[in-house]
């Protein structure tokens, strides 16, 4: 069982405070959704916690496990167990798939290679399973991938070095319904036999047909507001987010 959780979290770019005291826990097993307008924070929060150097921690923990991770290199909090599909995945030139996969997995395990059998085994279920071309074993990371060969990518490489927990940044985004489906079965199938927990970062209901979310949290000018079910998410649906500001007497400006 692992725990990451964020302690009145604030963070900042270039001097301009995006993140205004954000505090969550999720726990094996669990996915937690985050929804809430254009511009307010989100990517902020997966990015801040994986540890991109544009994003300014101002004040507050973040601890996997009871480790503050925020004092860990990315490399080190990769190895600690966090893991983050990215909302643009880059493409490296000269670079294949496997060979990415080969060396993650070895960083992973302290410069122990995985068995090469074991690997072009478990590697050829996973694509199988993310029904991909077995061709993009052999092609350059994401290079050419059109968006939803990226998307796939990201949860292919989830599957393969199993994390503790998963911030997961708009997977759902340039998906067409056949491939969302495969992409959110994959992932709720990791929740329930692997113990994943998960971060899903969506705009929309549709992944969270096939990822059940065990809390859902909206996001409004840095700050999370509520925290609920599923239910929640049928209200903005339907609603938008102006109710909130109704209900919570507060004004807000969407991007």
């Amino acid at each position: 069982m692992s725990t990451l959780t964020i302690k009145d979290l604030s963070v900042s770019v270039l001097d301009k405070v995006i993140l205004k005291g954000v505090n969550m826990e999720v726990k094996s097993g669990e996915v937690h959704a985050i929804m809430g307008p254009n511009g307010t924070g989100k990517s902020t929060l997966a990015s801040a916690i994986m540890g991109h150097p544009s994003y300014n921690i101002d004040k507050g923990e973040v601890l996997l496990d009871g480790i503050n991770i925020l004092e860990l290199d990315v490399d080190e909090r990769a190895k600690a167990g966090l893991f983050l599909a990215m909302q643009y995945p880059g493409e490296v030139t000269g670079v294949t798939n496997s060979e990415f996969m080969r060396a993650a997995l070895k960083a992973k395990n302290d410069g122990k290679a995985m068995p090469i059998f074991d690997f072009v085994k478990k590697y050829e279920q996973a694509i199988k399973e993310l029904q991909m071309n077995e061709e993009m074993a052999h092609r350059y990371l994401n290079e050419g991938f059109s968006g939803g060969e990226k998307k796939r990518n990201e949860i292919l490489q989830l599957k393969m070095l199993k994390p503790k927990i998963a911030l997961l940044d708009e997977i759902d985004s340039g998906l067409d319904i056949d491939a969302l489906k495969i992409v959110g079965e994959n992932v709720s199938k990791m929740v329930k036999e692997d113990n994943l927990g998960c971060i899903l970062i969506t705009h929309y209901e549709r992944i969270l047909d096939y990822i059940n979310p065990t809390f859902v949290h909206i996001m409004v000018d840095g700050k999370i507001l509520l925290t609920g079910t599923r239910e929640l998410v049928k209200k903005i649906e339907e609603h938008g987010y102006e109710w909130i500001k109704d209900e919570l007497g507060i004004d807000f400006e969407e991007e």
